[in-house]
């Protein structure tokens, strides 16, 4: 069975988690990282201290991304790992461009989800929101032409931004209106093990 070890509230953990109901695989996942904090046996694992790490038999691996990749890989098939490079290629530098998303969204999400209102920064906040609008203006201009960030079907490569899309639409921040987006989302919303996994409260 394939072991997750990481807290469900982290993002990086999500996407694997949500990845794995996808697929259908059986999984058990252990809390680590935040107020579970991290032992020893758990450094071994990744020296890197971050979260997500899974162990699959006798495979044990790090970094969010390259954990889908694996398991695409391993359980996906043609739909989740196309054999045609330049099809995969379409939902696989998703994965790479969410994590420019991921800078972007950072202060806001910190100041808003993780400090108490005392402690937060407003004018932090707002430029970390205007820099996540035009982040996802680049998502919507693509959605405009592709119903999935895959291609034509769900795949890989809306994971990532899956799970980013659930904080961007739950942050009390200004958003504009963007139509692809917001349809994008509300049929993610519909996918399987994306209300368990990923739509839970922000903490």
């Amino acid at each position: 069975m394939l072991t997750i070890w990481g807290r469900l509230n982290s993002h990086n953990v999500k996407k694997v988690a949500w990845f794995a109901v996808e697929l259908g695989i059986d999984f058990v996942r252990h809390d680590v990282g935040g107020a579970f904090g991290m032992d020893a046996a758990y450094r071994a694992k990744n020296p890197n201290a971050l979260i997500p790490t899974i162990d699959d038999g006798d495979v044990t691996l790090w970094e969010s991304n390259a954990i889908l990749r694996y398991l695409a890989a391993k359980h996906g098939g043609d739909l989740f790992w196309p054999t045609d490079p330049a099809a995969r290629a379409v939902g696989d530098k998703w994965m790479d461009w969410q994590a420019g998303y991921a800078d972007a969204q950072r202060d806001a999400f910190m100041g808003l989800v993780r400090k108490a209102p005392e402690d937060r920064d407003p004018a932090a906040i707002a430029a970390s929101a205007k820099r996540c609008a035009a982040q996802m203006a680049i998502l919507d201009a693509a959605l405009a032409h592709s119903r999935w960030l895959s291609g034509s079907d769900f795949g890989i490569g809306d994971i990532p931004m899956g799970v980013y899309a659930h904080t961007w639409f739950s942050l009390d921040i200004e958003r504009p209106a963007l139509a692809h987006v917001e349809d994008w989302y509300a049929r993610i919303k519909t996918r399987p093990g994306y209300a368990e996994q990923v739509m839970i409260p922000l903490t």
